[in-house]
């Protein structure tokens, strides 16, 4: 019996495998079916050398496609005027990007012809029925040239396409146009793809009637859908990922000179959030933005057998939000497992202290907690459900308790005000000394998002697929409108937001480039007071001590409170003093003058890291 070829075209990531792939191997050796999966990506950066890939796939603008552009000769001939337009719009125009490393791109462009035709020699196609191609990111057209080229060489073998290119109305007009692609499986294929591999494997032709649903086929040369495909409801019927496919091709690739794997897990698929409140922007959940998880004793034991068997610590979990419920049940347990593992999530910012705490006590050292704002106007604007005095307390935390964190600085929603960015660039100063935001950019407007679903209710007009599209695919705009998933857009002038950002961005990106060295903290002394030790660069005071109404205080700050709250809290602790609230006000905003607190003018949060709290003090440079 013949089997089934999964392939990970370039330019998929070198230091993690395909999940999607590795579930769906383990779900066909289940059902009996021979299931191989290649990483050409591997044979790729074996040829071109995993520099070269990792700085086109990774350093390089992924908007700017580059990747995908080093495949578009390959796929379709020479078009000299095309290719020119590219690079002089796209990449010198738009991306600035310098004649050396144009240089570079068109090198590696010139072996994706020799590296293709060697995958269609060395691959032993006549053991193959079904030949199925995950594409994300920059693999649509890399996948596309090796598909056309095997269906010319071996058109037995049946080609189908799935992954996050091919989803929705994506899929349907890819499917269209390229018409040797023979079956599309859009959305969760757990259950369709391995359903249809059973039936191609058990006839020449299968027949519409037979088909299951989530698949595209074709009928007299049309695309015709079965509807859409069933998600997976429990989440523990899923089996467990076999990553031995990738394990051994990385081990045997010069690219395990220069990246180390990292195990790659589900937890649960949806957003919890985006169910009650889709962010504006979020393009994720396309398919289904219903949330369901898997049970913490699922979890728990997947993680041990994964982190046992490909002998790793490092686990990326993919999830798009942590399940809160599993602060009750997976994080205490992973907690007193005593297994040294490092474990990535992401998070919703909403996280009390003893949350993070349990965070870092279970190994999930770095997360990704939706950060995009500290401007409680522009966070409202995006339906984030948080607000910026509650996104620096998770930051101040994380950095007590060694969690790295990853967040963005995004800018340009339409709605915002100058006296946003004014707000913020106070606040900025005072906080430098926390991790600096990941990245700093304008928005997107994604496909799958509110924004796009809904432009005329933002504001947004002229929307229209980024100009790489144009250069990607040869068709007209209304196929490349159904194709992109990123659009560029023009906004009404009553919501132009365009320049209010300018000055925090130059401050973010000076933050990124040059942090902090200082830190400011607290001590509690054995005295009862609380001393404070600041030594970043433009501190006012290098210590401070702070005992009674003043200590009490700045302790009940340590998380965010509304000015009547610390007078209330202040008067209830200290029933013999007479409490003027005019004088805590001073007290105060005297911190927040010095940059020991800050204040959206409503709360107060003071920002000394406890010391008390820090596992590794030594890692943090004190000044002690």
């Amino acid at each position: 019996m013949k089997k089934i070829l999964l392939l990970s075209m370039p330019f998929g990531a070198l230091e993690r495998p395909a999940l999607g792939l590795s579930l769906l191997k383990t779900r066909l050796q289940e059902v009996g079916i021979g299931c191989d999966v290649r990483y050409l990506s591997f044979t790729f950066a074996d040829l071109i050398g995993a520099e070269d890939y990792l700085w086109i796939s990774s350093a390089l603008p992924y908007i700017a496609f580059a990747g995908d552009w080093s495949f578009s000769e390959a796929l379709y001939g020479a078009r000299a005027e095309a290719d020119a337009g590219y690079i002089e719009k796209v990449l010198r125009k738009t991306w600035r990007i310098d004649d050396e490393s144009i240089a570079r791109i068109k090198r590696i462009r010139a072996l994706t012809s020799p590296f293709l035709n060697y995958c269609l020699e060395s691959i032993p196609w006549e053991e193959y029925a079904v030949a199925g191609f995950t594409s994300t990111f920059e693999q649509n057209l890399a996948s596309l040239a090796l598909a056309k080229r095997i269906k010319a060489a071996h058109p037995a073998v049946i080609l189908v396409f799935g992954g996050a290119n091919w989803e929705a109305e994506m899929g349907q007009e890819l499917h269209r146009r390229f018409e040797f692609v023979d079956y599309v499986c859009p959305g969760e294929a757990d259950e369709s793809f391995p359903a249809l591999a059973s039936l191609l494997l058990g006839q020449t032709r299968a027949r519409a009637r037979n088909l299951p649903a989530g698949i595209l086929y074709r009928r007299n040369g049309e695309s015709i859908s079965t509807g859409k495909s069933f998600p997976v409801r429990h989440m523990d019927s899923l089996p467990v990922p076999n990553f031995s496919d990738y394990f051994e091709q990385w081990s045997e690739s010069s690219a395990s000179l220069v990246v180390m794997p990292t195990v790659l897990m589900e937890t649960s698929r949806g957003c919890w959030w985006g169910d009650k409140s889709h962010c504006t922007f979020c393009g994720l959940n396309g398919a289904n933005m219903a949330f369901r998880s898997k049970s913490a004793r699922r979890v728990l034991d997947e993680m041990r057998y994964l982190a046992d068997r490909w002998h790793t610590r490092r686990i990326e979990v993919v999830d798009n939000i942590l399940d809160m419920k599993y602060f009750t049940d997976l994080l205490p347990a992973l907690a007193q497992q005593g297994q040294e593992l490092e474990i990535f999530y992401e998070v919703k910012a909403n996280l009390t202290r003893q949350q993070v705490a349990l965070l870092r006590a279970a190994g999930i050292n770095r997360i990704q907690p939706g950060i995009e704002s500290l401007s409680d106007h522009v966070l409202k604007l995006m339906r984030k459900g948080t607000s910026g005095l509650r996104n620096v307390q998770l930051l101040k935390w994380c950095k007590e308790y060694g969690i790295t964190v990853d967040w963005n600085m995004l800018y340009g929603f339409p709605g915002e005000t100058r006296d946003d960015y004014s707000a913020m660039l106070v606040m900025l100063p005072a906080i430098s000394f926390l991790n600096p935001p990941t990245a700093c950019g304008p928005i997107r407007l994604d496909r799958f998002s509110p924004y796009f679903e809904s432009p005329d209710d933002f504001g947004f007009v002229n929307v229209r697929p980024i100009q790489p599209y144009s250069y990607l695919y040869p068709f007209g705009c209304e196929s490349l409108m159904k194709i992109a998933y990123y659009f560029d857009f023009d906004y009404r002038p009553e919501v132009d937001p365009t320049g209010y950002a300018a000055e925090v961005i130059a401050y973010a990106e000076r933050w990124r480039h040059r942090p902090e060295q200082g830190v400011l903290y607290s001590v509690e002394r054995p005295d009862g007071t609380q001393l404070l030790r600041d030594t970043r660069a433009a501190a006012t005071y290098r210590e401070i001590v702070l005992s009674g109404l003043e200590d009490a205080a700045y302790d009940y700050c340590d998380e965010f409170r509304p000015f009547p709250s610390v007078v209330r809290h202040l008067t209830e602790r200290f029933p013999e003093i007479a409490i003027s609230a005019q004088g805590v006000q001073g007290f105060l905003d005297s911190l927040v003058a010095n940059r020991l607190m800050v204040t959206d003018g409503r709360n107060y949060l003071s920002l000394a890291l406890q010391k008390r709290a820090m596992p590794a003090v030594d890692a943090w440079q004190t000044g002690s």
